[in-house]
């Protein structure tokens, strides 16, 4: 099993380009079912939960061409079997992605309940109660979610209840397919329910409202493939971002969208941060020997988001003067906080709410990763200890971060991928 062994003390200066984003990429990937044609998708970023994706897609009878610059071609024409199995979707709980596509497309989906991260509760019945709301008859029998529309789905007016990406995307792409219209109240707002929209608006959809609390989608007869870029990562440049300011340095990230990026920029700099933007490019200078402390609430977009959590609490633990940080969105999301505190940092836990005092140096150690963004949030860590960090599980990296330790050392830190 692979590990990460970091020796901390660097600061970060270069150019880099982001990646696309992996939350974009999976339900685009899934919307691929709907077409009747080839579809083309670009910009995919190289990562274990796409690839699982494409295996799933393979596993499935269809039809898939992936070239080394990661552009995929898909024809779904001939999908075999509707069976979403459980060995491919145990570990990527974006899989239930794929029961709204197989549902409206061929009236019938046997999806297996998936996996994950352990973050806390992400239950699935937001999109089981949507789809039984447009016509399904849904089971849940043998770990499977199995789902028949034999008259195919009909609009339906759908209130989301809390507000759920996946649930939001599942529903926009069953719709699409779907008789008559389908209202989506108390949406999610994030980017990548966006470009989910305008990927679906160009395989002929038609969906109004994308990017707020409302979004109306008009079923169509079918959807023809087209070719797709998918969006840069923000969570990704937002990571690095916030590494520079730890550690120091001047970096700048091209290939991205700064216009997605509006709260956690506003916290960079609050943190001591100067920052430039430009239409597709961000660039940060830190010249503070210590960034300053920046309380924080996590929330759905546009408010400050959950997968940027943990890197602010690392962040605030080396920060002068003391913080908080609440979690809104997983109430299981801080198990990052007793591995940061093995390396030195103050931080008491009280519900969801993390307690920081700050001003601490960091001692590098063995750590453990719990999850995604935990993970980078001890990478981060990791930057800033005096001596070596030892990342085990970084598996849970991978899923998320396309070569992160290269992209790293190629701004100058020095780690070591071991096994």
């Amino acid at each position: 099993m692979d590990r990460l062994l970091i020796k901390g003390g660097n600061i970060l200066e270069g150019e880099i380009y982001a990646s696309g984003a992996k939350n974009s990429a999976l339900p685009i990937l899934a919307a691929s079912l709907l077409a009747d044609s080839p579809m083309k998708i670009g910009n995919l970023p190289h990562l274990k939960d796409v690839t699982t994706m494409i295996e799933l897609f393979g596993s499935m009878g269809i039809d898939v061409a992936l070239n080394d610059d990661m552009e995929v071609l898909i024809d779904s024409s001939d999908i075999q079997n509707l069976n979403a199995r459980y060995e491919l979707v145990k570990t990527m709980r974006a899989s239930i992605l794929v029961l709204g596509p197989l549902l409206s497309k061929f009236k019938q989906a046997d999806v297996a309940l998936p996996g994950g991260c352990a973050i806390g509760s992400r239950p699935v019945n937001l999109h089981i109660e949507a789809m039984e709301k447009m016509g399904a008859e849904v089971i849940i029998e043998e770990g499977y979610i199995k789902a028949k529309a034999k008259k195919g789905l009909v609009g339906a007016d759908i209130y989301l209840d809390p507000i759920s990406v996946t649930a939001t995307e599942n529903i926009m792409m069953a719709a699409s397919l779907a008789i008559g219209t389908t209202t989506i109240r108390n949406a999610a707002r994030e980017p990548e329910v966006v470009d989910l929209a305008k990927c679906l608006v160009q395989m002929g959809a038609k969906i109004k409202g994308a990017g707020s609390e409302k979004i109306v989608i008009t079923g169509v007869e079918h959807l023809s493939g087209c070719d797709f870029n998918v969006m840069p990562d923000r969570v990704e440049t937002a990571t690095y971002l916030t590494a520079t300011t730890m550690t120091g340095g001047d970096i700048t990230i091209r290939g991205t969208m700064p216009s997605t990026l509006e709260s956690v920029i506003s916290k960079l700099k609050e943190s001591g941060a100067e920052i430039e933007l430009g239409n597709d490019w961000v660039r940060l200078k830190m010249n503070k020997e210590r960034p300053i402390s920046t309380s924080l609430t996590t929330g759905p977009f546009p408010s400050f988001p959950t997968d940027m959590q943990a890197q602010f609490v690392a962040l605030n633990a080396i920060a002068d003067g003391n913080s908080t940080v609440t979690e809104t969105i997983f109430e299981n999301r801080f198990m990052h906080v007793q591995e940061i505190a093995r390396m030195g940092g103050s931080i008491k836990l009280k519900g969801n709410t993390a307690y920081i005092e700050g001003g601490k140096d960091l001692i590098g150690a063995p750590v453990m990763a719990t999850d995604l963004r935990a993970s980078a949030s001890l990478v981060l860590a990791g930057l800033v200890a005096k001596g070596e960090t030892i990342i085990d599980r970084v598996y849970h990296l991978d899923r998320g971060y396309e070569r992160i330790e290269e992209k790293l050392n190629f701004l100058g830190t020095n780690i070591e991928r071991i096994s």
